[in-house]
């Protein structure tokens, strides 16, 4: 990986490689733990039953999207075009694809980690896509700012669970979007039911004026799916009917 540039150059080269891709989406968590990922993957693969989607992983140093799909093969580099792996319609990215081994630290400070998301814009041979997800690690910084000053965002997904801590956290998000002139597509309440409460997310989105896409339930069928690495909404209709309900809340957004 290079050092971090953010020359005219490098900067016309990604905005290149993203010209023939419709939307780019990132979904955000000011708190880790809340399912932003299993968020993405799922949204992702409900958009791929009928338009051209790729998928980022743009946690750097925990990639998992890899792990979700249980992917042991590695990206393959073309010149010098990085090559996506191609699951469930969809076209992925990760570092996951790139590190020695699933258990191998990644030690790197921010200016490295935001310039390997860079390359994870400007280098994989998208071709034309209707949607690009990009899933950031939790919180406002490195790959947050990377994302949203470099891939020309549609918008953004806030995902947070009903604890009052992930409310928290969901308003330095929804703050940080909105210093930066991101337009924010909507808050998704994850883990909603008995267990965490249910509805909270859906009062701070009335509260911000942000529209509310929908909520997934906290239950065991999720996981355990999960567990064996396939996609739930793929899997089970019910979970597939409350993620729909959020993929069509997203494209009204749009």
């Amino acid at each position: 990986m290079t050092p971090h540039e953010s020359s005219p150059d490098r900067m016309q080269k990604i905005a290149f490689n993203l010209s023939k891709i419709k939307h780019k989406i990132a979904i955000m968590s000011g708190k880790g733990g809340v399912g932003k990922t299993t968020v993405s993957l799922n949204l992702a693969a409900l958009l791929a039953k009928s338009s051209k989607v790729g998928l980022i992983d743009a946690d750097i140093d925990c990639p998992n999207v890899f792990n979700f799909l249980g992917i042991k093969q590695k990206h393959s580099f073309k010149e010098k075009t990085l090559i996506p792996f191609e699951i469930h319609s969809m076209k992925i990215v990760s570092m996951a694809g790139i590190q020695q081994t699933s258990d191998q630290a990644i030690i790197w400070r921010g200016p490295l980690i935001a310039s390997t998301l860079m390359q994870f814009l400007e280098l994989p041979e998208w071709g034309e896509l209707d949607y690009l997800i990009i899933d950031l690690p939790p919180g406002t910084s490195d790959s947050a700012l990377t994302a949203m000053q470099y891939s020309q965002l549609s918008g953004v997904v806030i995902v947070s669970s009903p604890q009052s801590v992930s409310l928290i956290d969901a308003r330095k998000a929804v703050n940080m979007c909105k210093q930066l002139n991101k337009k924010i597509l909507g808050l998704v309440e994850n883990f909603s039911g008995d267990i965490f409460g249910q509805g909270a997310v859906e009062k701070l989105s009335k509260e911000l004026s942000i529209p509310f896409l929908g909520r997934v339930s906290l239950n065991k069928e999720l996981n355990s799916i999960a567990e064996r690495q396939k996609i739930p909404s793929l899997e089970n209709k019910e979970i597939e009917k409350e993620f729909l309900i959020i993929k069509e809340n997203l494209l009204k957004q749009l």
